[in-house]
Formats: structure tokens, C-alpha cells, sequence
């Protein structure tokens, strides 16, 4: 029996994320962040280096709009998310 060959992972640039909205990539810097801690509080991550499963959608209005229509949020954490979360969205934009 041959041995299987692995297949190599695709070589994204350094520092991309994909947008949880309409699923392109992009740098960390025209994404914002939201992360769920340990404790599952859920918050935006100015920083963007907060510990926990982190969500990334680009700064504009029509990705989250995307992100509250369709609640990305409450499936990327498998959890309700409130509706403040959405809120803190917007106002950083």
C-alpha cells in the first residue's frame, strides 16, 4: 500500500484574516475583532491580541450589517450573543 501524500496548506500572506460577513481576506488592520474569553464574555478587541476565539469583519457598514442580519456572531461562538455586542459594533465605525 502507498503511503499517503500529504497535501501542503495554501501560503495566505502574513497577518490576514477572513471577514466572518462576506468571507474575503484581508489585513488585520481593515478588520475589527470580537472575542469571547475564557469566562464566555464577548467583546470587541481594540487591541486585537486579547486571549480567547477571536471573529473578524471588515470596518464597514454593509459587512456588519451582513453579520447582524444573518446573527455571524451567534453561530462563530455557538452561543447567544447580546444585542449590545452588535451596538459596540457600530460605534466603531
Amino acid at each position: 500500500m502507498k503511503p499517503r501524500r500529504r497535501k501542503q496548506m495554501p501560503s495566505n500572506p502574513v497577518n490576514t484574516r477572513k471577514c466572518a460577513a462576506c468571507r474575503e481576506h484581508a489585513d488585520k488592520d481593515e478588520l475589527i475583532r470580537i472575542c469571547m474569553n475564557s469566562d464566555g464574555e464577548i467583546s470587541v478587541d481594540t487591541s486585537k491580541c486579547a486571549g480567547g476565539r477571536g471573529v473578524w469583519v471588515h470596518r464597514n457598514k454593509s459587512c456588519v450589517d451582513a453579520l447582524v442580519k444573518k446573527k455571524g456572531l451567534n453561530a462563530a461562538f455557538r452561543r447567544q450573543v447580546d444585542e449590545s455586542v452588535y451596538q459596540r459594533l457600530y460605534d466603531e465605525l
